[in-house]
């Protein structure tokens, strides 16, 4: 028996999983157990065109491919380059101790990026069990961002049979790669900022108050409240405070490129801190998170280390408005559904505007 490691994701942590295979005689079959969802399961068809048009022989033997542990549900198209080299070098003497392997296979035999992989690597990474990677190519440019790993990467399925097969891993090696932006160091940690503004505090002309009042909140990570009547630039200095706020550690530039990718977003590994803004219609669901079989993220948690703003904060449901205590005061959350419980991080500036009381208006004319 041959087995690669691979991963699966667990609300926002990976969790490691062996891929095994075993040959044996009988009717030629192809199956995959382990609690594997049909993304899984649709790779047997991807595998068997792409080693079929890669010359590779196709093992008349019945395979089985097992992810273990077996209790916990897997999906993504990630576990393809894992099951397809078991299946393409059953008969090959090699080591493939301590390696852990990710890739989705095209009908060529090409290997492709996918969302999950750079969150799978980094979680990873983060808890001390990945210390050498084989990867696509195509997922190089995030992938070597994450540090204190060996990162090894190659373009095709015949590519990642021969790293195995011969002594060439070194070819295939990819240098770990660091941020182009510009960096303080503070206690001998790195923090990254940059000077290029989308929007600049320049632009906001008088309110002084308000400038000065947004300053100390960036600077102290300290909620606010802005009040005025429509027009006065509440909405225009919350979107500069984002460029304004501290400059980022490597860790928080990590973590909010690990939740876009969560979010099914590029991660772009840019020092700016993230800015959310839901509309006053939103769901709870969609600010808190939730899901009916699995928790799914909302925005208190995309906005970990980074703004959470409400405008026109009095028409937010009272529910929402009344959730908003444990993640400002414990700056943590649990969404809790039958199948899964879930903890995020919620470190966030929260930022409110609102306009006036109708009745101090009255009073004012």
């Amino acid at each position: 028996m041959k087995q690669l490691k691979c991963a699966c994701i667990e609300g926002l942590d990976a969790t490691s999983v062996d891929v095994e295979a075993t040959f044996t005689k009988g009717l030629p079959s192809f199956s995959i157990v382990g609690l594997a969802t049909n993304s899984i399961q649709e790779s047997r068809d991807r595998i068997k065109s792409a080693l079929l048009t890669n010359e590779f022989t196709f093992p008349p033997k019945k395979i089985t491919i097992n992810l273990s542990p077996s209790e916990i549900s897997k999906s993504g198209s990630h576990f393809d380059l894992p099951i397809a080299l078991l299946v393409a070098l059953n008969d090959v003497k090699c080591s493939l101790d301590g390696f852990y392997v990710f890739g989705e296979v095209g009908l060529d035999g090409k290997l492709k990026d996918t969302h999950s992989i750079f969150v799978l690597i980094l979680s990873l990474a983060q808890q001390g069990l990945l210390k050498k990677v084989l990867i696509p190519k195509a997922s190089v440019e995030k992938i070597s961002k994450i540090p204190n790993i060996e990162i090894y990467a190659v373009d095709t399925l015949s590519q990642a049979c021969d790293f195995f097969k011969f002594d060439s891993k070194e070819q295939s090696r990819v240098i770990n790669s660091e941020f182009s932006y510009k960096k303080m160091t503070i206690n001998k940690k790195s923090y990254y900022y940059d000077t290029q503004y989308v929007y600049d505090f320049k632009e906001v002309k008088g309110q002084q108050t308000a400038k000065r009042a947004a300053l100390i909140a960036a600077a102290g990570n300290h909620n606010i409240l802005f009040e005025g009547s429509p027009g006065c630039g509440k909405s225009m200095i919350t979107k500069r405070l984002q460029y304004i706020m501290p400059p980022m550690s490597l860790e928080e530039i990590l973590e909010k490129a690990k939740l876009d990718s969560l979010d099914a977003i590029e991660p772009s590994f840019h020092p700016i801190r993230v800015f959310r803004s839901p509309h006053h219609t939103a769901t709870k669901a969609s600010i808190f998170g939730g899901g009916t079989q699995s928790a799914k993220m909302g925005e208190v948690a995309l906005s970990n280390n980074g703004i959470l703003f409400f405008d026109e904060l009095p028409h937010f449901g009272k529910t929402i408005l009344e959730a908003m205590r444990e993640p400002l005061e414990d700056h943590r959350l649990l969404i809790s559904r039958v199948n899964s419980k879930i903890h995020y991080e919620t470190k966030f500036l929260f930022v409110c505007a609102l306009n006036p009381c109708p009745c101090v208006i009255s009073n004012y004319k």
